[in-house]
């Protein structure tokens, strides 16, 4: 159980609502990313115009490109963001995915495209290594789960955005319309971020740095830290901490979590279209399915990081992966639409939902010195599963396995991820922060939950 949150003043509570607000935009054009590539395959896959002669072998490593990209920049946020800062890395990211959107909608050939996506990637990827830790510094203990999961539940935020977009604007502004759409957090969210988005106090002193740290407690409200975490950090930064006997074990577990969630929601997102479109929906209704996905994953994550607040995160997220199987399953028994389309959403909940439980989790899971490379860790580890879902549904389908058989390879994933997460062990979180989470009780005039 977790105390109600606080809150220090009206100040405080408005400035951890716009670094949510931030992060949140940021991460739904991530999930843009995400999605609007598998929204374009069919249409690359039909028109060998576009880039050229595509095969569905070839068009699951595309899809795999962007994800190297994206575990080499949560690698690389990983490396540095606990060193220069969650404020710059987040700005650094913000500039470097949109640009990479925007020439990735010039490309003219298979591998210009590839290497575009791959570039795009990390991006991406920093950003996503990045806001897990911002998050955990700044929400309010108690709202700690919730506040990731509306932040992360911005991944299928927009892959609803991709979907959609794709099903009213494709025909009009063709894919490379689509990608340029991309681009626009150049444009309308760094100028609001490099405004609004603080920098840790938290991660300045731990850096040593508490005379900054004061000065940006005073300007947004934040209460200034006390207790233990006050102190700068004594036992390493980064990964280094990671690799240490009390986090050797649990940083392995959390990333084959991530391995598998991360398995599911790129493979999913990237052939369920065209699955669906090989069980005899048109293109229109295909894409729908993938609305549906995105759409569970949406409201399911959210109800599900409120239980997770309450119950602790482990049980949930085990849960929830459990409960991606049994729909995996459902998909493959031809049930009339209705119930497909209920499967589906619920498939979006334990898939992509479970991915959004898992980043709160882990971005609670380590102290301040080591949290980006905790975060990045899982995100980088677990893009590996991202790189093999492309490519597991791209071999199938290239193969003539039915849809049913890939369903059945995806809930299987699902089961295992339910398993790991059994066996991570008691959450850092109990031992850590206990004095990193509250503020100063002399500080606060509690004004309960909101």
């Amino acid at each position: 159980m977790t105390s109600p949150p606080t809150w220090s003043g009206p100040e405080h509570r408005k400035s951890v609502l716009w670094i949510v607000f931030l992060a949140t935009a940021a991460i739904v054009f991530d999930g843009y990313d995400l999605v609007v590539y598998g929204t374009v395959l069919p249409t690359l896959l039909d028109d060998q115009t576009q880039l050229g002669n595509l095969s569905p072998g070839t068009a699951g490593a595309l899809g795999s490109y962007a994800l190297v990209g994206v575990m080499v920049g949560a690698l690389a946020a990983g490396t540095f963001g606990d060193r220069i800062g969650r404020r710059r890395m987040m700005l650094i990211n913000i500039v470097w995915f949109s640009v990479g959107m925007a020439v990735t909608a010039t490309a003219q050939s298979i591998l210009s495209f590839g290497i575009l996506r791959f570039l795009t990637g990390i991006g991406v990827g920093g950003l996503v290594a990045t806001v897990g830790a911002m998050i955990a510094e700044f929400a309010p203990q108690g709202k700690r789960n919730l506040y990731n999961a509306i932040v992360y539940s911005g991944i299928p935020v927009g892959g609803v955005l991709a979907a959609t977009l794709a099903i009213l604007l494709e025909d009009h502004i063709g894919w490379r319309g689509l990608f340029w759409i991309g681009a626009l957090p150049l444009v309308v969210l760094l100028p609001l971020a490099v405004r609004k988005m603080p920098e840790s106090p938290r991660w300045l002193i731990s850096r040593g740095r508490v005379d900054e740290a004061r000065k940006v407690c005073n300007a947004t409200g934040i209460p200034f830290p006390d207790g233990t975490s006050a102190a700068p950090a004594t036992d390493g930064v980064g990964f280094a901490v990671l690799a240490t006997k009390k986090y050797i074990t649990p940083t392995a577990l959390l990333g084959l979590m991530s391995f598998s969630g991360l398995l599911l929601t790129y493979g999913l997102n990237t052939w369920l279209p065209q699955i669906m479109k090989n069980a005899g929906f048109n293109a229109k209704g295909s894409l729908a399915f993938l609305l549906v996905l995105n759409g569970g994953a949406i409201v399911g994550g959210l109800i599900a990081s409120r239980l997770a607040d309450k119950r602790g995160p482990q049980r949930i997220v085990a849960t929830s992966f459990c409960l991606a199987t049994f729909a995996l399953i459902c998909l493959t028994l031809g049930f009339p639409l209705p119930i497909l389309l209920a499967a589906v959403a619920v498939a979006g909940t334990g898939t992509i939902g479970t991915q959004v439980l898992i980043y709160g989790y882990v971005s609670n899971y380590y102290p301040t010195n080591a949290r980006a490379a905790g975060v990045a860790w899982c995100a980088g580890f677990g893009r590996l599963g991202g790189i093999v879902g492309p490519m597991i549904g791209g071999l199938l389908l290239g193969a003539g396995i039915s849809s049913a058989s890939a369903f059945y390879i995806f809930a299987g994933v699902a089961l295992v991820g339910a398993g790991v997460t059994l066996l991570v062990p008691g959450r850092a979180e109990d031992n850590v922060s206990t004095d990193e989470s509250r503020p100063t009780t002399s500080s606060l005039t509690p004004l309960g939950s909101d």
